[in-house]
């Protein structure tokens, strides 16, 4: 049998097991990295260390409009969104090359949370309504790609039908991303608008 091309995702690096968070830990999904890992090819992606910021580096938040906010640094107050959507421009043509057919988010993260990410109004109270500044910029720039992020593919419906890309092995590649965006597709419960 002809050796298959695995499709291409890209996914936030912490999911991996890399040590890209702000306090310097990970987040590590073995569902993601072991279960899914051995059908697809990831392309691992840290926004915030790729974007010049280091490990461990000031905590991040969301802050003022939730359909428009800005992303601040939690104690010196800078403003890093210029800097995160600059590097995405680029970072973004680069996975345009790469050919990748979806992406799985880091939940929560002020830049690759894909839904109810908090925002925080002028008197720090937060709102579960912002979507992280990288995730946004990527929606926006491929709408038609599937996303999904950590919380949701725990769920064992989606588990089940994400772990049935095995059975694809044998179809070609247009077969497999078919398949692959139908899955996330069906089960995106919310996008952003």
């Amino acid at each position: 049998m002809a050796h298959m091309e695995k499709i291409k995702l890209g996914i936030s690096a912490c999911l991996l097991g890399e040590n890209v968070r702000y306090n310097g830990v990970h987040k590590l999904s073995s569902f993601l990295k072991d279960a899914l890992g051995k059908h697809v090819q990831y392309v691992p992606v840290c926004p915030e260390v790729e974007c010049g910021l280091g490990v461990p580096r000031e905590s991040m938040r969301l802050e003022g409009n939730p359909d428009s906010p800005r992303l601040i640094t939690s104690h010196t107050k800078q403003d890093m969104t210029e800097l995160m959507l600059n590097w995405a421009r680029k970072r973004l043509a680069q996975l345009k090359k790469e050919d990748i057919c979806g992406f799985i988010f880091k939940s929560d993260s002020p830049s690759c949370g894909i839904k109810r990410v908090k925002v925080y109004n002028e008197k720090c109270m937060p709102v579960d309504a912002g979507v992280g500044i990288f995730a946004k910029f990527f929606m926006k720039h491929f709408p038609f790609l599937p996303v999904e992020d950590e919380e949701s593919l725990h769920d064992l419906g989606l588990r089940k039908n994400f772990i049935d890309i095995k059975s694809y092995v044998g179809h070609d590649k247009i077969h497999l991303d078919n398949h692959l965006f139908a899955v996330l597709r069906n089960f995106t419960i919310e996008r952003i608008r």
